[in-house]
């Protein structure tokens, strides 16, 4: 499978990696890390270094119970920071996360190659149309509710046939609006129980019927820590192997905060798959 990004076609015979970086005072994880540009620089520089295929900039924390900073605080989070990546690391493929389409849009006119929208569409109806003119690769994320509330007791009748109805209504809409180049995300640890996230991961190889790009958002996440009991800053490992699972089950993009233990699986599977009869 390919996707166009920039002019380029991308081959995706081996998985990619996206690396993150939040601009943010309050996510899970790496919330308030990044306190100026040149700490950003260095981080950018460390993930590019370790492999990392694209840069995923956030503005906007929407782990579980987190409010949204307003529309201005975003821009003026992610668009700086964007342009200071571009003019250090100039052929940086930058994906923009957000759920904003003029954050999205004003991302995309500084280089940003990517939209990530978390909210698959559902938290500004002008998204869509904007991608019709923007024309470029979507990841279409299933977020169940937001992040105030999805973790309020989400309940499925079954998990992967709701998700894949989902992602079948939002690509329909998205070919309406003339966009082909769309990865499906299945939005672990968004509106999802513990029991909900890992019938995702068993299952992972039957969304989008095997005919699109899944993405894997699962670093450092509480379903990993729930069932060891430890911190997210003691999660790598037990990361590490939630991404070698999701891999053997034909992920194509894992979105990490450690790329260079994601390139090592990534190698590993990658030669399981291919030298061992």
């Amino acid at each position: 499978m390919t996707i166009n990004c920039g002019g380029t076609l991308l081959c995706f015979k081996e998985p990619k990696i996206m690396g993150i970086v939040n601009i943010t005072p309050d996510s899970f994880y790496d919330g308030g890390k990044l306190k100026s540009e040149l700490h950003m620089l260095r981080h950018v520089e460390n993930l590019l270094k370790e492999g990392s295929d694209f840069i995923d900039v956030g503005g906007c924390s929407t782990r579980p119970w987190s409010k949204f900073p307003t529309e201005e605080e975003e821009i003026n989070r992610v668009i700086p920071s964007i342009r200071s990546i571009l003019k250090t690391f100039p052929n940086t493929r930058i994906s923009i996360d957000t759920f904003r389409s003029k954050v999205a849009k004003i991302a995309v006119e500084e280089g940003a190659l990517i939209i990530n929208d978390v909210s698959g569409g559902n938290l500004d109806k002008k998204m869509f149309s904007l991608l019709s003119k923007l024309r470029i690769p979507y990841i279409l994320c299933h977020m169940k509710g937001i992040p105030l509330n999805m973790q309020k007791e989400p309940c499925y009748q079954n998990t992967i046939i709701e998700i894949n109805n989902f992602f079948s209504r939002k690509i329909s809409m998205l070919k309406k609006h003339g966009i082909n180049d769309i990865i499906l995300d299945p939005g672990f640890g968004f509106g999802k129980t513990l029991q909900q996230n890992f019938q995702l991961l068993k299952h992972l190889s039957l969304l989008g019927f095997g005919d699109y790009l899944i993405l894997v958002g699962i670093s450092r996440k509480s379903m990993i820590q729930n069932i060891l009991s430890i911190s997210s800053e003691e999660s790598l490992n037990a990361t590490s192997i939630i991404h070698t699972i999701a891999l053997l089950k034909k992920a194509n993009f894992l979105r990490v905060h450690d790329v260079k233990e994601a390139v090592e699986c990534v190698k590993l599977v990658q030669y399981y798959r291919n030298n061992i009869i």
